[in-house]
Formats: structure tokens, C-alpha cells, sequence
């Protein structure tokens, strides 16, 4: 069973309708012990860093979350502002993170941006780095959503799966071990999101 993690922040039903589309068993919660005890996580989010980790750890989440992921491995995936909360800092609200990741988020760059606007909205085409089992090389350029506009700046280049070019190159997946975040949203992403998702389902962490 998937846990769609509600932390009061979020489109919640569209993860879950998605999950629905390619076979995925799962609900939705904000319950600590339920969520410790998930066989596979979606860390789903839309809106302000330091408002997501404050209703997090008010509500018990923050514990939950640390053992199923970093004591019992399970797999778990970061959505848009679920992925930022991986990281140790976000600029946004000057707020500490889950800290899954030696990464820190920040805002774009609109000196750097040339013609391009913030936020990043809309439909980009994604570089992966290396073959993963949720997001694997290929010969045809996959496509996906984006609404965002910050975005996180990994210490690790290891951790870095995947980039985006909008006025600059920026980081938009990042991976290690059962632990996967993606800066786009996938629910929005039609077949692309269909497959990511798919993938996500079946996958084993080594």
C-alpha cells in the first residue's frame, strides 16, 4: 500500500487519481503511525517550505517519516514541494528541511534568466545523468509539468539525476538509495507522469 502523505499541503486527490490510472493501491494520510509503517511513500506538496516543515513536525510527521524511510528503506518519492522539504535548508521562509539530502533550496536567478520568467510554468523537456529505475535513459525526450520557483542546488553531484534548462540549467530530480524527488509534477504530466508513476510502483531499491 501507498501513502500519499498529508501534511496540509498539497494536491492530494490528483496524486491519488493518478495513482488510480496505473493500477496503484494507496491512501491518503496525515497519521504518524500509518505512515511509519508504509510499505511505499509519496511525499506530495504545493506551497511555502517553511509552512510544510512547521505543519510536519506539529503533527508528528517528521518522525514518521525518518523511520520508514532512513530505518526501514522503504521507497519514497518527492513531489514539487515534497522534493524541496528533502533537502537541509530552504530559502523560502529561511527553514530547516528533512536534511535526506546535502542540498540546500533556492530561489531562481532572475538576473541569470534572460527572457525566461518566474515561477517556471509549464511543459519542459528533462536531461537524466545516469539510468535509474524510476526515470531510465532514453533515446526519446521526456516532457513533464512544472509550476515552481525554487529549486534545489545539491552539494552531492551523485545525488543529481536528472536537469532542466530554464534561462539556466537547474536540478530537477534528485536520487540516492530508496529515495527519489522530482521538482515537476508527474499527476499533471499525462503519459509521461503515467510512467514515472508506473515505475515508481515497481520499484525495488537495492
Amino acid at each position: 500500500m501507498i501513502v500519499i502523505v498529508d501534511y496540509g499541503l498539497g494536491n492530494l486527490a490528483s496524486v491519488q487519481n493518478m495513482l488510480h490510472k496505473v493500477g496503484g493501491e494507496c491512501i491518503i494520510s496525515g497519521d504518524p503511525d500509518v505512515i511509519a509503517e508504509a510499505e511505499r511513500l509519496i511525499l506530495p506538496g504545493v506551497g511555502f517550505f517553511a509552512t510544510g516543515m512547521r505543519n510536519m513536525r506539529e503533527r508528528g510527521i517528521v518522525a514518521a517519516l525518518d523511520h520508514a524511510v532512513l530505518r526501514q528503506r522503504r521507497p519514497v518519492l518527492g513531489i514539487c514541494l515534497g522534493m524541496q522539504l528533502m533537502a537541509r535548508h530552504g530559502q523560502e521562509g529561511d527553514a530547516l528541511g528533512l536534511a535526506w539530502f546535502d542540498a540546500d533550496v533556492v530561489r531562481f536567478d532572475q538576473k541569470r534568466m534572460g527572457a525566461a520568467k518566474v515561477p517556471h510554468m509549464g511543459w519542459s523537456v528533462i536531461a537524466p545523468r545516469y539510468d535509474h529505475p524510476v526515470l531510465p535513459m532514453s533515446d526519446n525526450e521526456e516532457r513533464f509539468y512544472f509550476v515552481h520557483t525554487y529549486y534545489a542546488v545539491c552539494e552531492r553531484p551523485a545525488d543529481v539525476l536528472a536537469d532542466c534548462d530554464h534561462g539556466y540549467t537547474f536540478t530537477c530530480v534528485i536520487a540516492k538509495d530508496n529515495i527519489i524527488g522530482v521538482q515537476f509534477h508527474p499527476e499533471k504530466s499525462h503519459r509521461f507522469g503515467m510512467a514515472l508513476m508506473q515505475r515508481f510502483i515497481d520499484w525495488i531499491p537495492a
